[in-house]
């Protein structure tokens, strides 16, 4: 098979996964979340024609089991190169593996005219096995909504996309130490859990449909950020008896809970963290915040950034 181009550029956006709505399946679909696209942390790659299959950069033992996984299945010649200017980091809640394996996919897409599309690449690589908010935001940037899986799901199908006012912004805090359940101790982890109550799937269906989403619409942060901390709250809860509290990391939890009294919302943990976030109305005020947080939690453990929504999708350039 011939190229169709001498070399593709992919970008896709880490991204917040704000909780899921029905872990139990009580009202006939399991899982549907809620998540949002990020600015600034990225996975970045080039794929060009090379003389066997090679990967450099960071996540490149990764990214070589994807492509070899992808070139096997689609029955694609292993003469590629891959080189990654950055990758999300792995493990952290910020859904690095699904970028990864869709920036692969749709390079090898672009690269050889394949025609795919995002939801034909994420079932090839076993993406949304549970939550669809990586391919969502893959697909369209912004806020996203997934209605989980029913009987006959392939991939959880997108319900919602909005986009997020260009000044909010979400602080992070990352506890550098350890990474969230991942892999077989993330399936391990959902068998040993409790039924979720379908009482508070019913409630958590209503906040999400009939006051955060009519709210980002509307631009209020305040209700919009209430909603996300109920929902946050309420999964943290479920998962505490596997992940150790409503926060993987105590010294993240610390620093959201003051994060809080400071006036900060949508107070949560991404996936199973130990990233933490939370939102603010301004860059003014998230810088601000920063600066006093860096001052007031000195741990070496702790990392704070600020970053914006991103309101796009993935970027797939041929040249």
């Amino acid at each position: 098979m011939k190229p169709h181009c001498e070399q593709v550029t992919v970008i896709a956006p880490a991204r917040l996964h704000m909780g899921f709505i029905d872990l139990s399946g009580a009202l006939g679909r399991h899982f549907g979340s809620i998540g949002v696209a990020l600015n600034g942390i990225d996975t970045h790659l080039i794929l060009t024609e090379g003389e066997d299959l090679s990967v450099t950069g960071p996540c490149a033992e990764r990214a070589l089991k994807s492509a070899r996984l992808l070139c096997r299945l689609l029955n694609l010649p292993e003469q590629i190169q891959i080189n990654i200017l950055s990758a999300i980091p792995e493990h952290i809640g910020l859904g690095s593996g699904t970028q990864m394996s869709l920036a692969i996919g749709a390079a090898l897409n672009a690269f050889y005219g394949l025609g795919l599309d995002t939801r034909d690449i994420a079932k090839l690589t076993d993406r949304g096995a549970r939550s669809g908010i990586g391919i969502g935001v893959f697909e369209q940037g912004g806020l996203v909504v997934d209605g989980g899986r029913g009987p006959d799901t392939e991939t959880p199908p997108l319900l919602a996309h909005m986009s997020v006012p260009d000044d909010w912004r979400f602080i992070l805090a990352f506890d550098r130490r350890g990474q969230g359940l991942h892999g077989e101790q993330e399936v391990s982890a959902f068998k040993q859990l409790p039924p979720f109550p379908r009482s508070e799937a019913e409630r958590l269906c209503y906040l999400l449909l009939m006051q955060a989403l009519p709210a980002l619409a509307e631009r209020n942060l305040a209700l919009f950020g209430e909603v996300i901390t109920q929902l946050q709250t309420a999964v943290g809860q479920h998962f505490a008896p596997v992940q150790g509290g409503i926060f993987t990391s105590p010294e993240v939890a610390a620093a959201m809970d003051w994060l809080q009294r400071q006036g900060a919302v949508a107070i949560g943990q991404t996936s199973w963290g130990p990233t933490g976030f939370c939102a603010v109305g301004s860059p003014q005020l998230a810088e601000a915040l920063l600066a006093e947080l860096c001052r007031q939690f000195t741990s070496e453990h702790l990392d704070f950034r600020v970053v914006a929504a991103r309101n796009c999708a993935a970027e797939v350039v041929r040249g």
